[in-house]
């Protein structure tokens, strides 16, 4: 069985094909302002990319801020949802997940099958999501993805306020006037950023090894930093973890079939 899984997200709409429960095709887009147009774009590379065509797709699961706009989906799926099953497939021993994405953080305690025990979601403020890095390299004058990497760079420990975004803007602006090394500030805004998000994890409680997906996986700096946080050796993340929701959408439809 050939099942889609599409994740529309506030920045990027993301689009996995499953045959039998494994990763055949991905497809990424820019949202934009027309999210139609982008779940199209994206559901037409994934399946350029699986190499077979529509008419081959068995059913369609979505999930994501614009999931009610994915009108072909079968069925939708809440992310919350979506994310625990995609931990329990990439990591069976996971307990704790948590997924950062561009503009919401959240963390999710499951059980041995993926099922949602307890969660914690930062959906107030950008300081706990990749929107907050964005916002700081802007003012730190950087690149977006030189910001992870300078972080292993720096060995200091600046604190700063991770309470909102445009605060942080300010410190980082009188860190940048008081000749503080762009490494030691980058260092300083993903360990407030992880700060924030472990503080949801420790909601649920820290269990056996944490799982992280959404497309701050992607980010050494902040993966460091979160495992700083946590004082734990290591945190799994999987092959392109900002398709995780749509991964963990697709099974949920394929496990009710």
């Amino acid at each position: 069985m050939i099942i889609v899984g599409i994740d529309c997200g506030a920045k990027n709409t993301k689009t996995v094909v499953l045959r039998d429960n494994k990763i055949i095709g991905k497809g990424m887009i820019l949202t934009g302002f027309d999210q139609t147009s982008a779940i199209r774009e994206s559901l037409h590379a994934a399946l350029k990319d699986a190499g077979i065509d529509v008419k081959d797709v068995d059913k369609i699961s979505g999930t994501g801020a614009g999931m009610e706009e994915i009108r072909d989906a079968d069925v939708r799926v809440n992310e919350v949802k979506a994310m625990a099953k995609a931990a329990n497939f990439f990591v069976p021993s996971a307990r704790t997940v948590t997924d950062v994405g561009a503009e919401m953080g959240r963390a999710v305690k499951i059980d041995e099958n993926g099922k949602v025990i307890d969660f914690a979601i930062n959906e107030k403020c950008a300081a706990g999501a990749g929107a907050f890095i964005e916002a700081m390299a802007r003012a730190l004058e950087a690149k977006l993805e030189e910001m992870g990497p300078m972080v292993l760079k720096s060995d200091k420990s600046i604190p700063m306020n991770a309470q909102c975004a445009i605060f942080a803007e300010s410190e980082v602006v009188g860190l940048i006037h008081a000749k503080t090394a762009k490494a030691d500030i980058s260092k300083a805004i993903h360990d407030a950023m992880a700060s924030r998000i472990v503080s949801m994890i420790r909601r649920i409680g820290v269990n056996k090894d944490i799982v992280m997906i959404g497309g701050v996986g992607l980010n050494p700096g902040f993966v460091d930093s979160l495992k700083r946080e946590l004082e734990i050796d290591k945190v799994y993340i999987p092959p392109d973890p900002a398709f995780g929701a749509a991964v963990g959408a697709a099974l949920v439809l394929a496990e009710e079939t």
